[in-house]
Order: structure tokens, then C-alpha cells, then sequence
């Protein structure tokens, strides 16, 4: 799973694929519409890959919170709707992750999650066998927090 080219724009709905990295900015295409955007340098850009879930001890990298919903849901899109009460939000995220911070992690981020993931399933993104991509993925944050 090679999240990558994955990224979130802040203040824009779900999520897109970079395509090309311009001196002022990023080129992206929706993965919702298809549609081509722009933008600058100044906009809040998160790449999926780079982002983590506040847990009990440690943050888990949300790729590995993907697999962890792909196994659990047997390759399916989640089985309880993101757009469902928050008690019902936060007791299906327990059942995936059982130590996952309740006092940082807030219903709408989620809610965001398993929209994320229903999206790239649609999209094929996620798969369910796994890639040595992952494992380098689960080795990256002890190379990142390391001080020089």
C-alpha cells in the first residue's frame, strides 16, 4: 500500500493524487471527481503516508490503521457508515484499534479516516495482500525520529 502520492488539502473535500510538483505549488487530480486542481505553497497539504493516530504509548502511521480496517472489514468498504453517531463512529474504531487516545482522537477525524478509506478502497489503493511497500512503510517512523 503505497500511500505516497496520497495527499489531503486542507479546506478541500477528500483526496487526491499528486501528479506533478511545480516551484509554487502541487498539481493534484480528485480521486472524488476526477477533476485537476492546483495549488500553492501557502495551502495546508498533508500526504497520508506522513500522517499518524494518537494511540496510548505511541501514534500508529495511519497506513498501518488501513490494514488493520482491510483485515478487519475482509477487503470490504467499513460496515458502519461514516456519516453514524459519534458513540457508534468511536466504538467501531475500537474494535480496530484498541488503544487508540479517545481524548485526542475526536469523532470527526474518524469519521474522516473511514471515509479516506472507503475512497481509496473504490480506488483500488488499498490492497489485501501484502507488499514489502508496508514494510518499509512500518520501519520509516525509527529512521524519522531519530535526532541528528
Amino acid at each position: 500500500m503505497d500511500l505516497t502520492k496520497i495527499i489531503a488539502v486542507s479546506g478541500r473535500p477528500g483526496l487526491y493524487e499528486m501528479q506533478a510538483q511545480t516551484r509554487g505549488g502541487i498539481v493534484a487530480t480528485s480521486l472524488l471527481d476526477g477533476k485537476r486542481i492546483t495549488t500553492n505553497l501557502n495551502s495546508q497539504i498533508s500526504v497520508l503516508s506522513e500522517i499518524q493516530v494518537y494511540c496510548i504509548g505511541e501514534e500508529i502511521p495511519l497506513t498501518q490503521i488501513f490494514e488493520k480496517m482491510l483485515t478487519y472489514e475482509s477487503g470490504a468498504e467499513t460496515r458502519v457508515s461514516p456519516k453514524a453517531a459519534a458513540i457508534d463512529l468511536e466504538a467501531y474504531f475500537f474494535e480496530i484499534l484498541e488503544n487508540y487516545d479517545e481524548d485526542r482522537v475526536y469523532a470527526s477525524d474518524i469519521k474522516k479516516i473511514m471515509q479516506w478509506y472507503n475512497l481509496l478502497l473504490s480506488k483500488n489503493f488499498l490492497s489485501t495482500t501484502p507488499t514489502e511497500d508496508s514494510s518499509a512503510e512500518k520501519a520509516e517512523p525509527l529512521t524519522e525520529t531519530q535526532t541528528d
